[in-house]
């Protein structure tokens, strides 16, 4: 067992929500986040904890305010003529908007990862879960120009690296903002079915195609998948290709967006559908490595979705505590009904849950920089969060819809916003049945994914503490039958598909459940049984008896520390 409570994370009292969530601080209101970090990683909160303390007030403020306004009063728009007549095609966007996009990668979101010395990408994670609390229309182009600026990093050549990468992660202010195109009408996410075409001009490509899905449309980068004239036929003739708006030499570089999608949420951010005519690209990796890359960029990005699920979670337990705690009805404050307590304290135990989860494919990440041979953990870890982050995170903004009950449901509240939006992280980066695809190449074949998993589980149970040896055993009931359920698979790999989402959401929870355990028990020993307890919830929801009736429940007598982040005694 390693780490202990981190001082700043220590409260002497459960912090009081209060009416409005408007203006809180999302580190230091955060407790759950500090020690997160804390036990991952002490040199970043000891070396950036101000500077995160600095940003979530930002984020609360600030940008929360402009997310409102961008969504409801000035989304972006698509400028088809200029003055003079001609037919143009540019997106508009509001000066707030562009200036907390501007904001976020000044204040290093994406920068300070790179340079001579580089944070690890776990602080990009956690300023991103952070970003996606109070907008995610932010949040997605920070996550795919930071996967741009990996890929460029990692695989481009020298010369495309070093001309780009430090426009993208300069903290001045001025760095450009980048998407990645791969989608196409007819391909969805079979990214092998590229059409767009790729032909060779002198050192640079010229690239003709449609790309379907653009999000951050009308940035300055881009980096998008083609086919070499004379590649073959499916994912090996794909090459990746780093696509500018605007050519050295200033002139436009024959991009149309044909329109902007008219969207369920993310409102504020531009998403459209992107006409490169004869673009001017330049190659990160030709054919058969093209898909390798944009591959890349989205288990990067797939990492931002994780933990921008586990914001969603976040914002949604926040705004359902400031309604209940002061919301008087029946005769006092909804919060010490016995039934709204249930559901605030549900929300915590999947949100910290989930935390432990996306925050250990974060980790997974660094540890694949230094080490390779990490790479099938780190595929497998990151299935297993984008699939349950997403879908929870659905789950607690409907559940925070309806705690604050009709206002929840309207447009002048932050919940009706926080639903809309939260159905993206389901779409974005590829949906539940591309993790469960993925998930199955790592088990069925010859990749050893599941005896990874499997054996982080047993090591986990084999060092919790004698208090949580009950919830331990209960959780190895659960590893074995997932492991009977790989087995099945393995056996019979023919009726792998039609298991493998059913697998996905069983080995997504054992695991979750494995690493909140871990951290409650890394408290335990630190003298706080607080999340202890959230673990015995977690274990009893998931993987109990299910009997729903309990004679007494510790959750209700010690609500106000719980879900306060007091400390209660071991």
């Amino acid at each position: 067992m390693e780490g202990a409570l981190p001082k700043p994370a220590v409260l002497s009292e459960p912090i009081s929500y209060p009416a409005e969530s408007l203006g809180l601080n999302a580190f230091t209101l955060d407790v759950n986040l500090q020690r997160s970090l804390a036990r991952l990683a002490p040199g970043v909160l000891d070396k950036y904890g101000e500077a995160l303390s600095d940003f979530g007030a930002w984020v609360g403020g600030p940008l929360d305010e402009q997310a409102s306004y961008s969504d409801r009063v000035a989304p972006p728009r698509l400028e088809t003529h200029s003055r003079g007549g001609d037919a143009v095609s540019r997106v508009i966007l509001n000066p707030r908007y562009t200036a907390c996009h501007e904001e976020s990668y000044r204040r290093g979101v994406i920068g300070l990862a790179y340079g001579a010395d580089a944070a690890p990408h776990l602080l990009s994670f956690a300023m991103g879960y952070m970003l996606s609390q109070a907008d995610i229309s932010i949040h997605c182009p920070v996550t795919m120009t930071g996967a741009v600026a990996y890929v460029l990093d990692q695989l481009a050549p020298p010369s495309l690296r070093d001309r780009y990468l430090p426009l993208l992660t300069r903290l001045d202010g001025q760095a450009l903002s980048a998407g990645t195109w791969a989608t196409e009408l007819h391909g969805g996410s079979d990214v092998g079915a590229t059409t767009t075409v790729a032909r060779r001009d002198g050192e640079a490509w010229r690239l003709t195609g449609l790309k379907w899905f653009t999000s951050n449309a009308g940035s300055g980068l881009a980096m998008a998948t083609a086919r070499p004239e004379g590649a073959p036929p499916g994912s090996k003739g794909l090459g990746c290709y780093l696509v500018p708006e605007v050519l050295p030499d200033g002139e436009p570089n024959g991009l149309w967006l044909r329109r902007l999608k008219d969207k369920l949420g993310t409102r504020g951010l531009a998403t459209g559908e992107m006409e490169l005519n004869d673009s001017l690209g330049w190659e990160i990796a030709g054919p058969p490595n093209g898909l390798k890359a944009m591959l890349e960029a989205l288990e990067y990005s797939r990492i931002h979705n994780a933990v921008s699920g586990c914001g969603v979670q976040r914002r949604a337990f926040v705004e359902a505590m400031c309604w209940s705690s002061h919301r008087e009805a029946f005769g006092g404050r909804i919060a010490r009904y016995p039934m709204v307590q249930d559901t605030l304290l549900d929300m915590q135990m999947e949100l910290e849950a989930d935390c432990a989860l996306a925050f250990c494919a974060a980790q997974a990440f660094d540890l694949v920089l230094a080490d390779e041979g990490e790479r099938p953990w780190l595929r497998l870890v990151t299935a297993l969060a984008k699939y349950r982050t997403a879908e929870n995170a659905v789950s607690a903004a409907k559940q925070a819809v309806e705690l604050v009950g009709g206002n929840g449901y309207t447009e002048e509240w932050p919940t009706a916003r926080l639903y809309r939006d939260a159905l993206v992280l389901t779409v974005w980066e590829g949906p539940s049945n591309v993790q469960a695809l993925e998930l199955l190449r790592m088990v069925a074949g010859k990749l050893p994914g599941d005896a990874l998993l499997i054996g982080k589980i047993e090591q986990i149970i084999a060092t919790l503490p004698a208090a949580l040896r009950p919830e331990g055993e209960a959780l190895g009931v659960a590893s074995g039958r997932c492991k009977e359920a790989f087995a099945v698979v393995r056996s019979r790999p023919e009726d792998g598909p039609r298991h493998a989402k059913r697998l996905l959401a069983f080995a997504a929870d054992v695991f979750a459940g494995a690493k909140l355990l871990e951290a409650a028990g890394q408290e335990l020993v630190a003298g706080d049984a607080r999340k202890a307890y959230l673990a015995r919830r977690f274990v009893a929801a998931h993987f109990g008896a299910h009997n729903p009736i309990r004679a007494s429940d510790e959750g209700h007598t010690q609500f106000a520390a719980i879900t306060g982040y007091g400390r209660i005694a071991a």
